[in-house]
Order: C-alpha cells, then structure tokens, then sequence
C-alpha cells in the first residue's frame, strides 16, 4: 500500500470516494473501472459488499492496495434458497411479454418499493416458467478486490 502523504483524507464511514476498483472471482473480473472512468460512491450506502468496503475504512487518499478475501467473505456463501422458478405470466406483467430468456441472460427485476431493481441470472428455461439464480455472481467465491483512492470526501 502506498499514500501520497501524511496529510491526505483517509477513509471513514460515510465518505464519499472517487476511486478505481477491480472485483474479480476465480473466472476472472466481474467489474473492473481501472483504464476507464473511475467510479463514485458512499460508503455504507450498499454500493460494496460490507466486507468490502471494510477493507476501504482507513486507507488515505492515493493508496493503492489489494486484498485477498477468502470463498464467501465478500458476498456471502451461494444461498440454494436463492435459485427460484417464476412463472412467466409474471414476467410478462413484469415486462416484455415477448421476452425470450437464454441460459446467462441476467434479468433486472424492480423491489418490491419500485424505488430500486435487483438482478437474477437465468439457469433454467420452461414452457412456463423461468429460473433465475439471485445469489451474487461471485458468492461462496475467493474474491480479489483492488483498489487505487483517487478522491476522499
């Protein structure tokens, strides 16, 4: 890990960041921002995983570092309960009723509020249904996580 200097903002709870940020699983990287745009975001606001941005509180602004976490520390285990059958009538109130689902089609689906979405991952296809596997891509996974602090608000 390296810092700028002695007096750069380090990170708290709350903090508003810019940075770089790789997140990968054994196949490889899920989201990875270094050579584009950096992302923003707050901490605590449930853009990271908690043990993900655990590993941020404390770090100045201009580190680089990356951390190892153990299978299923950063997104928890994978969750059987997770992979569910929906009927396509309901997908079709949901939206496209003309929608076709492949295997690894990943579908958003609104919250039950409608102020958010979260995603599932089609594993299996019916005449009338469709199985979607809503555990987090890298759960029960080793996980990589890089980061470079561009910015500490």
């Amino acid at each position: 890990m390296t810092a700028d200097s002695a007096a750069a903002p380090v990170v708290r709870p709350g903090s508003f960041l810019t940075l770089h940020y790789r997140l990968a699983g054994p196949g490889g990287d899920l989201i990875n921002t270094f050579g584009g745009k950096p992302a923003t975001l707050s901490l605590g606001a449930g853009e990271l995983s908690p043990a993900v941005e655990e590993h941020l509180l404390g770090l100045a602004e201009g580190t680089h570092a990356r951390f190892e976490l153990p299978a299923g520390a950063a997104f928890g285990e994978r969750n059987p309960e997770m992979q569910q059958w929906v009927a396509r009538s309901l997908l079709a109130q949901l939206g496209d009723p003309d929608e076709r689902y492949a295997l690894g089609d990943v579908v958003q689906f609104p919250t039950p509020d409608g102020l958010g979405s979260y995603a599932g991952a089609v594993i299996g296809v019916k005449d009338t249904a469709v199985q979607f596997d809503f555990n987090h891509p890298l759960a029960g996974q080793p996980v990589t996580f890089e980061v470079q602090l561009i910015g500490v608000l």
